[in-house]
């Protein structure tokens, strides 16, 4: 395992190091200690390795990660996980704003809970959230899966396009177009994955349930004119 400590190292020099690493790799575990909080850690990663990072971080930790494996044995900032491709990142704490912004692939595991506009505009992204989320989360969702076995906040997903939203505790209120929906086999199917997949396979698929688009915001419909 190659151990970096950035209480001697600077930030800079941990990522250029991870950048350098591809799928050949040969040292393919990676040790951060001493976070300390700092922003863009584990930022831009791209091979199929594993990061574990010893304490908490700032903004923006495992931005457009692909392929690797990050582990954040601490809280994290907002923007964790931003805009990722593939991989698993997982926050053994909590995680503040915009958890998994954009992603478009991968899976983020949130342990603790999730602030607000967690998933906002994913867009194929797999979150699951062993505690709460906070408002407007999900907001302008275009596809993926958001799994919350918490409560959710305000505003559930605004806006929300085709993804998939399965919340196990209440949810304070649905955003613009978001309704409750069926629980068909195949989503118990996929939701009993997804927990599988982020370590919680003691929890019952059967107590959430289902929210998705009504459809009737962004496909024009003459008799919803006044919604517009």
């Amino acid at each position: 395992m190659r151990t970096i400590d950035l209480s001697k190292s600077s930030l800079r020099e941990l990522n250029e190091d991870l950048h350098r690493q591809d799928s050949g790799a040969n040292e393919a575990s990676w040790e951060v200690l001493n976070p300390r909080g700092a922003h863009a850690i584990a930022v831009g990663v791209d091979a199929p390795i594993s990061v574990d990072v010893k304490g908490s971080v700032g903004y923006y930790c495992a931005g457009m990660n692909k392929q690797a494996a990050i582990t954040v044995h601490g809280s994290a900032g907002p923007g964790v996980a931003e805009n990722m491709m593939s991989g698993k990142v997982i926050i053994k704490g909590d995680a503040s704003q915009y958890a998994g912004a954009t992603g478009r692939g991968g899976m983020l595991v949130i342990e603790g809970n999730a602030s607000s506009r967690c998933g906002i505009s994913m867009k194929g992204i797999d979150i699951v959230v062993n505690g709460n989320i906070g408002h407007m989360s999900a907001f302008m969702a275009q596809s993926g899966h958001l799994v919350v076995c918490g409560d959710a906040g305000d505003a559930l997903g605004d806006s929300i396009y085709e993804a998939k939203l399965f919340v196990r505790g209440k949810v304070k209120s649905l955003g613009a177009d978001c309704i409750e929906k069926e629980m068909r086999p195949e989503h118990h199917e996929t939701l009993t994955k997804l927990l599988k997949d982020a370590g919680l396979s003691n929890v019952k698929s059967s107590e959430f349930k289902r929210y998705g688009s009504a459809r009737k915001l962004y496909n024009f419909n003459i008799d919803n004119a006044d919604a517009y």
